[in-house]
Formats: structure tokens, sequence, C-alpha cells
């Protein structure tokens, strides 16, 4: 069968790129809050071409997993500290699991989501072309729920193929990403801000479609102060505490579409920054839009930590992806190299 869930830990779900196109129906887009996490731990499982394939997304403590079949898998995003049959094993590099084997993962020692990949995907059935789990229409993923103790899942490659794969896997050589070179592929690129002795993850943002219902001083207020992520956090946004940011006439607006990274400004003068499980309209106004590349980062943060913003142009935002792409496509040659020809 695959993998069997013996604990599911606090928060567990199987997620891939998300629902997309299907905004205007009324079905939110879901999938991966860390993307590039999910496509790092993609990678090194092997799925070299399809690295958004469906995996398991822990959030804070990932529990225990059962493997009832010989599987290939990778782990990717906060370290839980993760443990074969009670040896330690690394992440961001393929692990074979025989059948019989225990996987356990504890809780993240920093950050906040952790990524497991298997060689073939978690083989669910998709939902409008996505295998990736909407909580609150309840579709998608398993029964469109987060994982439980007992749920039975497969991977989406043969028996025959992961044997060969598992085969070649203690033979591959990933020399090339050891030590200080290993630092540049771990995390998404996203730079910070420094006061003093502090640093914060800073969040670049191009301008959003209210951004004119904000005063100077408003606009002025969102990019030069920190904000710190409250215990109103989610896979559907991140509720932020700080200086309140002055609008011209109030917050609210006539309902509108809202996307990942979306930055609305509640009544109260706060903002609230989507993720992957944003609702599909709001009725608060948006000062800003995340950009993809730095989504990942916030998605890693926990309550208690801050933030800043600062703005970039839509060319800027389009370099930035196009560069971090890149970074993605050099560790998947790196990969590739590694891996040869199983």
């Amino acid at each position: 069968m695959g993998l069997e869930i013996k604990l599911p830990g606090a928060f567990t779900s199987i997620q891939d790129k998300g629902r997309q196109g299907y905004l205007s129906q009324g079905f939110i887009e879901s999938g991966a809050c860390d993307k590039y996490s999910m496509a790092a731990a993609n990678l090194f499982a092997g799925n070299l071409s399809e690295p958004e394939l469906a995996v398991l997304e822990f959030t804070l403590n990932g529990g225990e997993i059962y493997f009832t079949s010989d599987e290939v898998i990778a782990l990717a995003g906060a370290d839980m500290k993760p443990l074969k049959n009670g040896a330690p094993i690394p992440m961001y590099r393929p692990v074979v699991m025989r059948g019989g084997d225990c996987l356990s993962l504890g809780m993240a020692s920093k950050g906040l989501r952790t990524y497991l990949a298997v060689y073939g995907g978690v083989a669910v059935l998709p939902v409008l072309e996505s295998r990736s789990t909407d909580l609150k229409s309840c579709l998608g993923g398993l029964n469109g729920r987060t994982l439980k103790t007992g749920d039975l899942l497969r991977s989406g490659k043969s028996g025959e193929e992961i044997k060969r794969f598992a085969a070649a896997v203690d033979e591959m050589d990933f020399t090339s990403l050891a030590g200080e070179n290993e630092l540049w592929f771990i995390k998404p690129s996203n730079p910070f801000r420094y006061s003093a002795d502090k640093q914060y993850v800073l969040l670049r943002t191009v301008p959003g479609p209210q951004a004119e219902a904000f005063t100077e001083e408003g606009r002025n207020t969102f990019v030069r102060n920190p904000y710190q992520l409250t215990a109103d956090c989610d896979r559907m946004a991140c509720r932020l505490n700080g200086p309140s940011v002055e609008t011209g006439r109030g917050a609210d607006i006539i309902s509108d579409a809202v996307m990942e990274g979306s930055v609305q400004i509640t009544s109260s003068g706060l903002p609230i920054v989507m993720l992957a499980d944003h609702q599909t309209t709001g009725g608060y106004a948006k000062i800003a839009t995340v950009i993809t590349t730095d989504i990942p980062a916030l998605a890693q943060l926990r309550p208690g930590e801050w933030v800043t913003f600062q703005y970039v142009t839509a060319m800027e935002a389009v370099k930035i992806a196009r560069k971090e792409n890149k970074k993605l496509l050099e560790l998947k040659k790196i990969i590739e190299t590694a891996m040869g020809k199983w």
C-alpha cells in the first residue's frame, strides 16, 4: 500500500501546487503554503520532471508514519528532527524506507511547516485538476480532511520502479551540496531587514489594487515599521499586529477578488496577508500584494515572529521570480547529476 499514518501530528494534509483557475466558481486554491519547500522535497525524492506532485504538509509536529512497502522519500522545510526506526536521517536528501520501517517527526525546532515527498507523489484522486486538500469545501486530498490515525496512502510509482530507484539511492553522490554550499538552496531567497540587533523577514510587495485608498502617511507606515504575527494565523491568512495604517475614507470596499499574498487592511488599520487557503473575495482594501517568491518565508514563521514590508515594481517582481526559478533549476541539475541514470 505504501504509507500508514500512525500518529497524524498537529495538522497534516495532502497538498500540491493548488487548485488553480477555479476562484471565479467559488473554489479556493489551497496547495502547499511553502511551495519552495514542496518543490525541493519533490526534486530530492526523484520527481525531477514533476516538482509539484502531491506531498504531505506537516504543521509544527509531524507524528509517525509506518511504511507497508518500499518507498523513497525526501523531507524539506522546517526541521522536525526526522528519525528512521529511531535513528536520525537527513533532510534535503533521498531516503529509502523499507516495508516495516517507521518515520518519526517531532516538534519543529525552527520554522513551522515540513514537506514529505515520495517518489511518484502521493497518489490520491485529483479533484478539479488538483490533489490539494480544501478543508473548507471538504474536497481533494483524502476525503477533503486532515490525515488521521489509520489512514492508508500510496505512491504513484509501481513496486518495480521504486525498487530500481531505491537500489540506486545509496550510490548517489551529493558532496557538491555539502558544507557551506548547502545554505544556498535550503531556504527561499527572501531578504531581511536589520534594525539594531534585530533581524526581520522582509516581504517584498507590489502596490495593491486599492493602494490609493490609503494616505501617503499610511503607505509610509506600512513599509517603515515591523509587524508581528498574532496567534490568529493559519493556512488561510496571517493577521499582523503593529502600527495602524491610515486610510483616506476607511478600509471597507465592495468585495472583490483576493489572491495568495494579498495584504488587506482591516477596519482597525492592521494588515492581514492571505495564504494558500484564502477566501475568493474580500471586503477590505488591499494595500499591497506579497510577491510569490517571498510567501514561503512567511509560511514558515510562527506567531510572535516579525516581518517588514517593502515596495517593488511589477518588473522587479518578475526579475526576482525568474532568479528564484533559476535557482531551483540549478538545484535540479545538481540533483540530476548526483542521481545519474537509475
